[in-house]
């Protein structure tokens, strides 16, 4: 029996995946350090959420500019220097004694490293290395940063419990340092680099060569924004992603654990819960994937935001001292829905904007950033002003019934047949110009 080595591609895929798990630690950290950070320094929510908002802000802001920073500089710098920066900011909490020190760690600097190594990196990976499997490949390394989640979480409010705050800031740096040999030795950029071509690319897939990009990465960023910007399907897309940002890492992510600490129950429970979030998260993401290669993408985010503001509508009634059965059942449910959007999302940009589609989604995942931010915020105020996180839970209830109609919005225009097969990297919404046909790499 002859035994077939797997393809290159799939190495690469795995590497992507620790590096998102070990990135992922510092995206646990904040909902378990809330209270101890507020109880040491005396800083009110507010202040410290606006900590968090800074950085889910520069996470989301970084992403478009570090997909054009992997097409300049390769994959494997940008993400070891990423894991340095996100080590760097993580360890140097421990030295803190002003808020304004806590903005600088917590959101600067780990915002800028989280931020290139978001989910504009999934999307190079897997259009780069993928031409079969795509959105499970999508959903699989989305899964990363829930699995990094499952990890960290009860470990975190474990160490913060029993050795304090700064003990689980040291080990999130360590665990984001000791990625960076992995990602050094095995991550390569494109295919052709290890001399093969993507998996399941047949003698007719073209792969169009990177666009140049005159005047840096920045500028090639900024291009695709401008270009798609002049689109319908770029805002809608944008606009249901804020309200997915908004609605799981600013509000539940940021929020679950100090609004369950209110109604009795101990921040280690509260953490645990919220990390069997990130178990179902890893089931529903790929199962995501999977659809997403079956079934139109806009039905799926159609449905998968509708369910999700009717769980958050009924979540209020849900919190008690003990994790009853019910909340169970939120958390099970909440958790298969959790990043389940990001599949199909990264398939609408690379069909409507072609071979711009993983800069595109950049500025997409940009706005699900800045609506995470804002919902970090606008709850930590809630909480201060009302006493309680009620109405946090309402608005985004709402608010995500709302983004279920502006993705199937987006079928009004594959009705109109504005929408059809992609030639290689040509985007419905970027033509391909006549005059420059792509290339073969």
């Amino acid at each position: 029996m002859i035994l077939r080595r797997p393809h290159p591609a799939w190495y690469v895929a795995a590497v992507a995946f620790v590096a998102l798990v070990g990135a992922a630690g510092f995206r646990a950290t904040p909902s378990v350090l809330l209270r101890p950070l507020h109880e040491e320094f005396g800083w009110s929510l507010g202040t410290i959420s606006a900590a968090v908002s800074v950085n889910l802000l520069l996470y989301g802001l970084t992403a478009p500019f570090a997909a054009a920073l992997m097409e300049k500089f390769g994959l494997r710098r940008v993400v070891a220097a990423a894991l340095v920066l996100v080590s760097a900011g993580s360890g140097l909490t421990v030295f803190m004694t002003h808020s304004w020190q806590l903005v600088l760690c917590w959101g600067v600097l780990v915002g800028l490293g989280t931020g290139s190594m978001a989910l504009a990196f999934v999307a190079v990976v897997a259009n780069r290395w993928f031409v079969a499997r795509r959105g499970l490949v999508v959903g699989v390394l989305t899964a990363g940063g829930a699995a990094g989640q499952l990890v960290f979480l009860p470990l975190l409010a474990r160490l913060t419990g029993e050795y304090g705050w700064r003990v689980a800031a040291l080990t999130v740096a360590a665990a984001a340092l000791s990625v960076v040999p992995l990602v050094w030795w095995r991550l390569r950029d494109r295919p052709a680099d290890l001399g093969v071509t993507a998996y399941g690319a047949g003698p007719d897939d073209l792969v169009p060569a990177p666009p140049a990009a005159p005047g840096g990465a920045a500028r090639a960023a900024l291009r695709a924004l401008g270009q798609a910007a002049r689109t319908r399907p770029f805002w809608l897309l944008a606009g249901g992603f804020a309200i997915c940002g908004a609605t799981t890492n600013g509000l539940v992510g940021t929020h679950f654990i100090p609004a369950a600490h209110d109604h009795g129950m101990t921040e280690t429970t509260a953490a645990g819960l919220l990390a069997l979030v990130g178990l179902f998260d890893i089931a529903g993401t790929i199962a995501s994937g999977w659809l997403t290669d079956r079934v139109d993408s806009r039905w799926l985010l159609g449905g998968y935001y509708a369910l999700r503001g009717l769980s958050l509508l009924v979540l209020p009634s849900l919190f008690a001292a003990t994790a009853h059965p019910s909340m169970v059942v939120f958390i099970l449910f909440y958790g298969l829905d959790w990043v389940a959007t990001v599949p199909p999302t990264v398939a609408l940009c690379r069909e409507y904007f072609g071979a711009s589609g993983a800069v595109v989604f950049g500025w997409v995942f940009a706005s699900h950033q800045i609506g995470a931010a804002l919902a970090a915020t606008a709850a930590g105020l809630v909480r201060d002003r009302l006493g309680d996180y009620d109405a946090a839970w309402y608005g985004a209830g709402a608010l995500a019934l709302a983004a279920s109609l502006l993705s199937l919005m987006l079928l009004a225009g594959r009705r109109r047949g504005n929408v059809g097969p992609a030639g290689p990297g040509i985007g419905v919404a970027f033509p391909a110009a006549p005059a420059a046909p792509a290339a073969i790499t």
